[in-house]
């Protein structure tokens, strides 16, 4: 989680400059499979308390039955949970979670529902430390799917 100490350090009117319009149509394109690359780059890089968040709105996404199957079936034990409004997930449980793992997750949840990609990118994105981990690139690719996701590839007249 950042904190006040690390939201000192960028300046309050920094603006982060949009991708091309191009850009940002091959993103929305490309994004099966990029959104999910970035949440689980942003979860490895993330502090305890962030992929506790980012795993737990992730898994309250699925059902029973996609629980017992993506990553493996290592999310089979929230199957019992997987109705419940808060899915509850440990510490260790969200450490234990690998990329791989998570990326398989955010695909799953891509493709059924990616309304929650979105809302996970929007909260990793006020994350200053994993932010920087992300580097900034991705950071910006991010960013700017985020302020640009009503921007819709303009389809042929006919």
């Amino acid at each position: 989680m950042s904190n006040a100490n690390e939201n000192r350090n960028i300046p309050p009117n920094t603006a982060v400059d949009p991708l091309p319009r191009g850009a940002v149509e091959r993103l929305a394109k490309e994004e099966s499979w990029l959104v999910p690359a970035i949440v689980a780059r942003a979860f490895s890089a993330a502090g305890a308390g962030l992929r506790v968040k980012v795993l737990s709105r992730l898994l309250s996404s699925v059902g029973p039955l996609a629980l017992t199957v993506v990553g493996g079936g290592v999310f089979a034990k929230y199957v019992q949970q997987a109705r419940w409004s808060a899915l509850s997930v440990s510490l260790s449980d969200a450490a234990r979670v690998t990329s791989r793992q998570i990326y398989d997750l955010a695909m799953y949840v891509q493709q059924s529902n990616p309304d929650v990609t979105r809302q996970i990118l929007n909260v990793v994105s006020r994350d200053v430390t994993t932010m920087t981990a992300l580097g900034a690139t991705v950071g910006a690719i991010a960013i700017s799917y985020l302020s640009n996701r009503a921007i819709k590839p303009q389809q042929p007249a006919g």
